[in-house]
C-alpha cells in the first residue's frame, strides 16, 4: 500500500436510492452528527462529572431531523413507579418507562420502530416521569445515531442519596411482623379490615418490609379475610 493510497481519504457511500426513504433519513442524520457530536456541557451538582442534557440532545437533533423529514413517535410500553425515602426521611419518587420509538418518513410514508428502551429517574416531587421519558430519548438518540460521546428534567442532573430498605435481621429486632400480625388478628370486622388494608399508610408499610416479607403479608391477610368471612355464614 503507498503513502498516496494511505493519506487518500475515503469516498463516501453512495445511497441505495431503493432504500425506504426514512433508512436513508436516519443515515444522513447519523453522518451529520459524526463530525461534531454533542459536547458534555453540564455537570452534576452532587458529584461532579460531566453530562450531555437533554436539552443538547433535543438542540442537535431538532433541525436535523426536521431536515430530513423524520418524524419519531415515542410508545410507552411500561411504568413501574417506586416511592422510596431519603436519607433525611423525605419521599422519593423512583420510576422506570420502557418506551420504544418509531421513525417515520415525511416524503413516502416507510417506517422503522427501535426499542424498547428504558428510562429511570427519581424526583421528589411530581417531575419523575418526565425524567425517566427525557433519559429514555436521549440514549435512543445516542445508540440508533451513534452520536460520538466527546461531542432540567434530566435525571443525570441529580444524584439522589436513598435510605437502605431494612434487612430481615433489623425488621425482626424492631418487631415489623409482630406488629403487623396483632393488628390483623385484632380485627373481627370484615369492613374494618379491608378499610385498614387499603390504606395508604398500610400499603406503604408492607412495600417497605425486607425480603418475601409483602408476600407473607398478602397471604396472611388472605387467611385472615377468609376467616372473617366463613364466620359471618350462617
Amino acid at each position: 500500500m503507498t503513502v498516496e493510497q494511505i493519506t487518500k481519504p475515503r469516498k463516501a457511500a453512495v445511497a441505495n436510492e431503493s432504500a425506504p426513504h426514512v433508512i436513508i433519513a436516519m443515515n444522513a442524520v447519523t453522518s451529520e452528527l459524526a463530525g461534531e457530536g454533542i459536547s458534555k456541557s453540564r455537570a452534576n451538582q452532587q458529584q461532579g462529572y460531566k453530562f450531555r442534557g437533554i436539552d443538547e440532545v433535543l438542540n442537535a437533533l431538532s433541525r436535523i431531523i426536521a431536515d430530513n423529514k423524520l418524524v419519531i413517535i415515542p410508545h410507552v410500553q411500561s411504568r413501574e413507579i417506586t416511592e422510596r425515602q431519603t436519607k433525611s426521611g423525605g419521599a422519593l419518587f423512583s420510576v422506570v418507562v420502557n418506551v420504544a420509538y418509531t421513525f417515520v418518513s415525511a416524503v413516502d410514508g416507510s417506517r422503522e420502530t427501535i426499542g424498547p428502551f428504558d428510562g429511570e429517574a427519581m424526583d421528589s416531587a411530581d417531575k419523575a416521569t418526565n425524567k425517566a421519558m427525557s433519559a429514555a430519548y436521549k440514549y435512543m438518540a445516542i445508540q440508533t445515531f451513534c452520536i460520538p460521546t466527546e461531542g432540567d428534567n434530566d435525571a443525570d442532573a441529580t444524584t439522589h442519596e436513598v435510605a437502605p430498605r431494612p434487612s430481615s435481621a433489623s425488621a425482626k429486632r424492631d418487631g415489623v411482623w409482630e406488629r403487623f400480625t396483632e393488628k390483623l388478628d385484632s380485627f373481627d370486622d370484615i369492613d374494618a379490615l379491608e378499610k385498614w388494608w387499603t390504606s395508604a399508610p398500610t400499603q406503604k408499610a408492607i412495600d417497605g418490609m425486607p425480603g418475601t416479607w409483602p408476600e407473607q403479608a398478602h397471604e396472611a391477610y388472605e387467611k385472615k379475610q377468609e376467616a372473617l368471612l366463613s364466620a359471618g355464614r350462617p
